[in-house]
């Protein structure tokens, strides 16, 4: 199990343990995190599990697709230099502690 820290927009934040070599995703929808909707269920077809990964951890993810370049521009929010879509960012064992910012809104 590793740990994640998903900070929402007003800065609270919650921590949840997950699975190793799921998505973030399933993992933020497992354990009920406010602010990742996963309308499309991680099929890559929407933006509304989109997430800001802190600057630390960024360097630590593989790139990103094109395809996920792509649906980020239909998400709700501003979109960072670090944003991502967190059904596309498999958990390792090099991510424990990840932290991630949760936009305002994903509608």
């Amino acid at each position: 199990m590793i740990h994640i820290r998903f900070i929402a927009a007003d800065q609270s934040h919650q921590d949840i343990e997950a699975a190793v070599d799921q998505s973030l995703m399933k993992a933020a929808v497992d354990a009920n995190v406010k602010g990742i909707e996963a309308d499309c269920g991680g099929s890559l077809t929407c933006a509304t599990c989109h997430v800001m990964v802190g600057a630390a951890w960024a360097e630590k993810l593989p790139a990103a697709t094109p395809d996920e370049l792509d649906m980020l521009d239909f998400a709700a929010s501003p979109v960072q230099p670090t944003s991502r879509l967190s059904c596309q960012i498999r958990l390792t064992p090099e991510l424990n502690g990840l932290e991630v910012h949760l936009p305002a809104s994903q509608h």
